[in-house]
């Protein structure tokens, strides 16, 4: 080490020079700026950036059926729910995924109307809101008809409970200033037609069950009666979509102002239709003709379950399905609430009864029925073998009554409903009814169990 001389004489190494550099950079300040967290394992792999890539992508290059299995279940958890039907509906058979796109948009999702399928519950929902919110005239057709082809191998269920109808595009001055009675006569009414049918329900193929009303809900202050109106043209054409469509197993027309001539109309397109099992014509405004057009049904189709609650018929309608149901060999359920079909209506009801040998339900409730109808009804009671189910409630059966019903229970072993309230028969004979229905009842519990054949020892 060199030495030199200092102040006072004393011999101070020399510092070399990059020594004396390190001291200079010592009174510098290096700071190293970087995020903390970044780290090597945060980067996606490439596999990752390409699932991001196609599930970004995926409308206009939906690449999934390439993919590997595991790949696949990755893209479809993290597909938006949003994306068009002509790009999903064919493509995708995932149940998680349609499940997802069911509880996102709808706050009830029962799958079991539905096949237990979340796929199907969501195309036949989705048509369902699209014709519940048609608007004729307004509305492009093409809505309706371009989802076929992409739903028609899944909806076998509709069920529209509105139908809306032309918007009024020019409103006449009210010259006359109509009430609503007015309305209720029929004056300065204006046909106004629904969305036609015809162009879809013969197109879906697996199409089984057709629930529709024709009204609108929700209409609020905006009330008129022509909102409520079932046109003939609307049956017209439904008619013709229904007797297309043979594969219909069920078919309901509900609240829609149903009169005579149109249950004409429609029974003539379902004559000899061959899968129909059960007709819902409730609550419209059906009569004695309607009611006989109707008979004719039964005993040329496969009919197993007739709804005409609430309606008009009155004796000879009830006479005229009395008559078909003696021939009848399908039927098992009958409904024939709130009407009017009195006593007359009650003992032909009866007189049918003590040939016919497939009927399982009766429901009369609501029609006025008194003693004479319960004499009748003492006598099937004792022949009749096959009815299990029989409702008189809200009738002045009245005591007397109730105690024929009584005696022709006692020889009855097969009856294990018989609804009376509202009957007026009595708390002695409505107690002891219920006591022989409670033993009908356990006995076809046990009946199976003693059909069953003994074990060999």
């Amino acid at each position: 080490m060199q030495q030199a001389v200092g102040d006072g004489g004393r011999a101070v190494p020399s510092l070399r020079a990059s020594q004396s550099r390190l001291m200079a950079d010592s009174f510098c300040v290096h700071r190293i700026i970087e995020d903390p967290e970044w780290c090597l394992i945060a980067v996606p792999p490439l596999t990752e950036l390409c699932l991001q890539h196609i599930v970004q992508n995926f409308t206009n290059n939906p690449v999934l059926d390439r993919l590997p299995p595991e790949d696949q279940r990755k893209v479809l958890a993290r597909l938006p729910t949003g994306l068009p039907l002509t790009v999903t509906a064919n493509l995708i058979s995932d149940e998680g995924y349609w499940k997802r796109c069911c509880t996102e948009r709808w706050q009830v999702c029962d799958i079991s109307n539905h096949g237990g399928s979340w796929k199907r519950m969501f195309l036949e929902r989705h048509l369902e809101n699209i014709l519940k919110c048609f608007v004729p005239n307004t509305t492009d057709p093409d809505r309706v008809l371009e989802l076929i082809p992409l739903c028609r191998d899944y909806v076998r269920k509709l069920e529209v409970d509105q139908f809306l109808p032309p918007v009024k595009e020019d409103e006449k001055e009210e010259t006359d200033d109509l009430s609503d009675s007015g309305s209720d006569l029929g004056f300065g009414e204006v046909y106004i037609h629904h969305y036609d049918l015809g162009a879809l329900v013969p197109a879906l193929p697996l199409l089984e069950e057709l629930h529709l009303t024709y009204g609108v809900k929700d209409c609020g202050m905006n009330f008129e009666w022509n909102l409520f109106n079932f046109t003939y043209q609307d049956c017209c054409n439904l008619a013709a979509a229904v007797k297309m469509c043979h594969n219909l197993k069920v078919f309901k027309l509900t609240r829609s102002n149903v009169d005579d001539d149109r249950t004409r109309l429609l029974v003539r397109s379902l004559l000899d239709h061959p899968s129909l099992v059960e007709l819902d014509l409730s609550h419209n405004l059906i009569g004695d003709k309607g009611a006989q057009a109707v008979s004719k049904l039964l005993n040329h189709s496969k009919l197993e379950i007739l709804h005409l609650c609430n309606n008009q018929i009155r004796d000879e309608g009830a006479q005229a399905l009395a008559q078909a149901l003696a021939k009848n060999c399908t039927l098992t359920s009958l409904n024939l609430r709130l009407n009017h079909v009195e006593d007359k209506g009650g003992e032909a009801m009866g007189c049918a009864l003590l040939t016919n040998t497939t009927l399982k339900s009766l429901h009369l409730g609501g029609n006025r029925l008194a003693e004479p109808t319960a004499v009748l009804f003492s006598q099937v009671l004792t022949q009749n073998s096959t009815l299990t189910c029989i409702n008189f409630s809200c009738n002045p059966i009245g005591p007397d009554g109730g105690k024929q019903l009584l005696e022709g229970l006692r020889c009855n072993q097969t009856m294990t409903e018989f609804d009376l309230r509202l009957a007026e028969v009595g708390e002695e004979s409505e107690y002891l009814i219920s006591q022989m229905l409670w033993a009908n009842r356990d006995a076809a519990r046990l009946q199976p169990v003693l059909q069953q054949p003994a074990e060999p020892l």
